[in-house]
């Protein structure tokens, strides 16, 4: 797991280097530097994980000298690739970089339907002057990008292109649709001005001052090739098939690997079946608590281990914690993320990196592709599990910063309303969300997470199957608890999913209330007040702390506009 940066076009070295040192974090073990005289300088930040030798450091030049690669992310089924490739490419190491790299020069942009993992990378052709870039099918990886004087900039993190030069600059229309809708923005787009994304499942190729982007993964199609009019019996093999192997490839490490459990099915799930694996086995598990009991899951966790016989560091997230805490990461996150869960998942990864156990899993994905959500069988458009009123408070925004509010339009490709949910969840609101707060708290504590259940197999063949295979007399996930009933207690296979695993609304209600006070009185005082009512914003800090506390995501996303203003303030 790494950093990459770039400029292509006019640059100053020092434009690369301070990239590279906002970067940091991301890869400690080495930093390195490409430079084709005036037409491009890129860098890279290195964190090994596969083939620790200097010889796969980056950016990391083929033979000829010819192309020039910085990648972000594993390519998990390397080996397999390589041995594809053997006898069309002389390897000189044993990463997956290497590999990486000479699919593409034996494929070309072909490469990307062979590779299974998560990346972003970018390489650079020295003779043509061109360059390529990709991001993995679901964007686990992430690729910022802006256009500057005609130079295209690149990088892993926003900030490091702030620090090249890019203005700071809130995108309001973002900003507003987040507090309208509770929309993060389209694929393509970030909170920030003159700052975009490469999407998932997209690649851009910049040559001679243009820039082109193409869809490479078309996830409607890969589902349609899925086996059809298989029993109920036979899908479930193929999945566990799917899924043994996808753990086994996520294996693939030369540093120690650990976990990250809940009290939920899906985590449980995986590491049971990880512990299937003998040289897998008794891996350290992680786990987050608020001593609070009507949120912990430490007893459903406490049962799974006690079973399996993992080692479990429980790590401690309390109220106090927050206010210092969020500040870091809202520095780090660069936009608004998910409120107290994030803190309390990143203090997993602060744990595991002083654990030296620099490789954690997760059960992220199984929701969507699984239909898990309770408003996948409900007739409306919420995103939102376990919420009865509308989260958002549009009462708080000004008449003129509403007006830029966009109500988000998913496309719906598919015939039936359920698998449309599924498909918004996976590209557009649940995951692209999620793996955004994992990426940047991972990369933090300079760890690297890695996702199962977000193989791309796995994904296209469970959304393919029929609904009664998915939700079934009302239990959702039903498959899916029918392959745990064959590893768990029956009481955590068919436990309820739990919406909230933290006391967010109670904290900021009573706990940290002086310190949501002065983020509110802060916010009234920027130069960001013209985007607030500050009258009904006043009347509903006084509901909330008055005891209406059913949702607090209005609350926390003022504290995200404030933080991230303070961001700019200070830097």
């Amino acid at each position: 797991m790494c950093g990459i940066a770039g400029i292509i076009g006019d640059f100053d070295t020092h434009q690369l280097d301070v990239m590279l040192l906002i970067q940091h974090h991301r890869g400690p073990d080495a930093t390195g530097k490409y430079s084709d005289g005036d037409f491009a300088a890129l860098g890279h930040n290195r964190l090994a994980i596969i083939d620790l030798s200097s010889e796969a450091n980056q950016p990391f030049l083929d033979s000829s000298g010819r192309y020039i690669l910085v990648f972000n992310g594993e390519i998990y089924n390397y080996i397999e690739l390589k041995a594809e490739l053997d006898g069309h490419y002389t390897f000189k190491t044993d990463s997956d970089t290497e590999v990486l790299l000479a699919a593409f020069i034996i494929y070309g942009k072909q490469c990307l339907q062979k590779l299974n993992g998560m990346f972003s990378f970018a390489i650079w052709d020295n003779q043509d002057k061109k360059l390529f870039a990709a991001r993995d099918r679901f964007g686990v990886k992430p690729f910022f990008y802006s256009i500057k004087n005609n130079s295209f900039y690149f990088s892993s993190e926003i900030k490091a292109l702030h620090a090249s030069g890019i203005s700071r600059i809130l995108n309001e229309k973002v900003w507003a649709s987040y507090f309208a809708y509770g929309s993060y923005g389209n694929p393509d787009q970030t909170f920030w001005e003159d700052i975009l994304q490469l999407p998932g499942g997209y690649f851009l190729e910049f040559q001679n001052q243009q820039l082109v982007l193409e869809k490479w993964y078309f996830f409607e199609e890969e589902v349609a090739k899925q086996p059809k009019n298989l029993t109920f019996e036979q899908a479930k093999q193929h999945y566990v098939a799917l899924l043994k192997d996808s753990i086994d490839l996520r294996f693939r490490a030369d540093v120690p690997v650990g976990f990250n459990i809940s009290g939920g099915l899906d985590s449980s799930v995986l590491l049971a079946l990880v512990n299937l694996q003998e040289h897998n086995s008794k891996i350290n598990a992680y786990t987050f608590y608020t001593d609070n009991i009507d949120y912990d899951e430490l007893p459903w966790v406490e049962q799974m281990v006690a079973k399996t016989g993992n080692p479990l560091t429980k790590v401690l997230l309390q109220a106090y914690d927050v206010p210092d805490f969020s500040k870091n990461i809202a520095f780090q996150q660069d936009e608004p993320f998910g409120g107290v869960p994030t803190l309390a998942y990143a203090k997993i990864f602060q744990k595991a990196r002083k654990d030296n156990v620099l490789v954690l899993l997760d059960g992220q994905g199984m929701d969507e592709q699984w239909a898990g959500y309770d408003y996948y069988t409900h007739e409306n458009d919420t995103t939102i599990q376990g919420v009865m009123d509308s989260p958002f408070k549009r009462n708080i925004l000004s008449k003129t910063f509403l007006a830029k509010a966009e109500k988000p339009n998913y496309p719906k490709p598919f015939a039936d309303g359920i698998l449309n949910k599924q498909y918004r969840d996976l590209f557009y609101t649940k995951i692209p969300r999620a793996l955004r707060f994992n990426d940047r708290i991972s990369m933090m504590f300079t760890t690297e997470l890695r996702e199962p259940f977000l193989d791309y197999r796995l994904v296209e063949f469970a959304f393919s199957l029929p609904l009664d295979f998915k939700i079934k007399n009302g239990i959702t996930k039903f498959m899916l608890r029918e392959i745990a009933s064959e590893y768990l207690d029956n009481d955590l296979v068919f436990a309820p999913k739990r919406p909230l695993q933290t006391p967010q609304r109670e904290w900021l209600a009573e706990d940290l209330k002086d310190w949501v006070t002065e983020c509110f009185t802060s916010l009234e005082n920027s130069e960001y007040s013209k985007w607030i009512d500050i009258k009904e914003l006043k009347k509903e800090l006084e509901r909330y702390v008055g005891g209406n506390i059913q949702s607090s995501f209005h609350i926390w996303q003022c504290i995200s506009l404030f933080e991230i203003t303070q961001t700019i303030n200070d830097h």
